[in-house]
């Protein structure tokens, strides 16, 4: 609740957030008149082809009901557009009409313009969700690749395109910086490049500088983006591609300035750390806000990639490590960890980080075994605090606090400060190490560290809590749905896959060890039982605790572990 939040956090929060963060709330505040007499703005001639996109899978909508984020709604008066019953997330999702990129659009081009039709009519100019300027953004290359692929339009059409563009342009999103700033970028460049004339040329011009800087702070040397979300990761890169089609279908005017930005470089490093970070089942992993089912699939982003000559692939090291976004991925078949060792996200933008640090996510073949607990709500609430918790994620929290004090949905105060990770090779084994100081401000200045080593039977996970003084301390191994757990003795137990086959897992130390019922975030508005085990200890520290995940030899044949596309 907002009453419990001490004037403490709140320092610990804005304290990091940079100047124009500041002064763009306060623009914000500032009343901007709109005005929706302006002259036609002419069409830019293309010269080349968009070329074809990421369908995203239907059906989204059935005459007027749509369904995002497992919650249908109808629309069919003018309010059900602002439907205060629906969450902010669920209107935003229906006024991207991303939905224009449903597998079965192509047949449904008059349908398809009847909405726009009735969007236009039912939202007018300042009105409502419609005109915040992260929908505007998704909306104007949303209904710009329509009108280029589908070869429909008219000018009622584009006349309101350009209004929103302008609107846009005049509520750049710098209070919020992050993806954001790069959707807002990306929408002006598709605007400024559709039409002709001054105004136009302006709309790309700034956008393609704001677009520039931000990929340059953004997107780290590795290819990760800097917020650690591969559900955003992989919506941003979607964008990119999307203006390497744009590039197609405007080459006299983009090619130069696309080339001089670095886009398909950028593009290719986004690709590559994707196709290194997901799980074998083809999956992106749960770390930060993220869930399946927003994003395309890695395997779609790859061979969209592919068709804009960007070729990218799994590595076959058996340690990846990606030290400027702070992930680790170990790959001994049939195991593979994804074990994530680095900062929650930039300080001046955790908006999506979660107290995760140190978690891992770990897959046996191509079923996962670990899981962290993934994202299902951004409204601020019971449920969207515990999935940020440090309790959600398969690591560490001492004294029934987490590693990073996050709060109301999108805010962090406290956060840790991460030791770079360290890593080895040779012939038999990998291992990565690193620790982090987000208990602190505890007594006895806790400080966990925790050290992965894989072999191609064995995974070892070593935690060592150094420091000073009585504490209880809580380790948790979220267990996959469709894993079985028994208890074999004390501290060990077996976990049978669906694939049938089984791993062992004992916890050393002196520690107690329970198994839970807990929930994971399979999408966004859908959660689902699933098996826990949970270590528990009081006592002075130092504490270590080893585990061990054993499993059969058999399973290494066959080559198995390699993710399909």
């Amino acid at each position: 609740m907002l009453s419990t939040i001490s004037p403490g956090t709140y320092w610990r929060t804005i304290r990091y957030l940079r100047g124009r963060q500041i002064l763009g709330r306060l623009w914000r505040l500032i009343p901007h008149a709109m005005t929706s007499t302006h002259p036609p703005l002419p069409l830019r001639p293309s010269r080349g082809q968009f070329g074809d996109f990421i369908r995203r899978p239907g059906p989204i909508r059935r005459k007027h009901c749509f369904r995002f984020l497992n919650r249908p709604c109808s629309v069919i008066k003018a309010a059900d557009w602002n439907n205060h019953e629906q969450s902010k997330l669920w209107l935003y999702q229906l006024h991207y009409f991303e939905w224009l990129r449903e597998t079965a659009a192509p047949e449904r081009v008059a349908e398809d313009t009847a909405w726009l039709d009735r969007w236009i009519a039912d939202n007018p100019v300042g009105s409502g969700v419609a005109w915040d300027p992260y929908p505007i953004s998704l909306r104007i290359v949303n209904w710009i690749i329509w009108f280029l692929t589908s070869g429909q339009g008219t000018r009622h059409h584009f006349d309101s395109l350009a209004m929103q563009a302008r609107h846009l342009a005049r509520s750049i999103e710098y209070h919020l910086c992050g993806n954001h700033l790069l959707a807002n970028a990306m929408a002006l460049v598709f605007a400024g490049t559709f039409f002709e004339g001054e105004e136009a040329d302006n709309w790309r011009g700034h956008g393609l500088e704001l677009l520039g800087d931000e990929l340059n702070e953004q997107i780290l040397a590795d290819g990760g983006h800097f917020e650690l979300s591969p559900m955003y990761h992989s919506l941003i890169l979607e964008g990119l591609l999307d203006l390497l089609g744009l590039r197609c279908a405007y080459p006299d005017v983009l090619a130069e300035p696309i080339a001089a930005i670095g886009l398909a470089e950028i593009a290719s490093r986004m690709a590559q750390w994707l196709a290194d970070i997901r799980h074998p089942d083809g999956e992106i992993p749960y770390f930060n806000d993220a869930a399946i089912g927003i994003a395309p699939p890695p395997g779609d982003l790859l061979s969209y990639a592919a068709q804009r000559e960007i070729v990218a692939q799994r590595s076959d090291r058996r340690l990846i490590a990606l030290k400027p976004s702070g992930f680790a991925i170990l790959s001994h078949p049939p195991f593979q960890i994804i074990f994530d060792c680095g900062r929650i996200g930039p300080d001046y933008l955790p908006g999506h980080a979660h107290a995760d640090t140190l978690s891992f996510e770990l897959s046996v073949g191509r079923d996962r075994l670990i899981s962290n607990s993934g994202t299902s709500t951004y409204e601020r609430g019971r449920e969207r605090d515990w999935e940020r918790s440090t309790s959600a994620h398969a690591t560490v929290e001492i004294d029934g606090v987490s590693s990073a004090e996050t709060w109301a949905s999108f805010r962090v105060g406290r956060r840790p400060k991460v030791v770079p990770m360290e890593f080895g090779t040779d012939r038999s084994h990998d291992w990565v190490e690193a620790s982090h100081d987000g208990f602190r401000h505890l007594p006895g200045r806790p400080i966990h560290r925790r050290r992965v080593t894989v072999t191609a039977q064995r995974i070892c996970i070593y935690d060592r809590i150094e420091g000073s003084g009585v504490h209880d301390a809580r380790g948790f191994l979220p267990i996959h749905p469709g894993v079985a757990v028994d208890r074999l003795a004390e501290n060990t137990f077996q976990l049978t896959l669906p694939s049938n086959h089984t791993v062992e897992v004992a916890i050393k130390g002196p520690v107690e060890t329970t198994t839970q019922t807990g929930r994971i975030a399979v999408a966004f508005g859908a959660t689902v039982p699933r098996p826990s085990i949970e270590w528990r200890w009081h006592g002075t520290l130092p504490l270590s605790v080893e585990m061990r995940f054993a499993t059969e030899a058999r399973l290494v044949a066959g080559g198995a572990h390699a993710p399909r596309d």
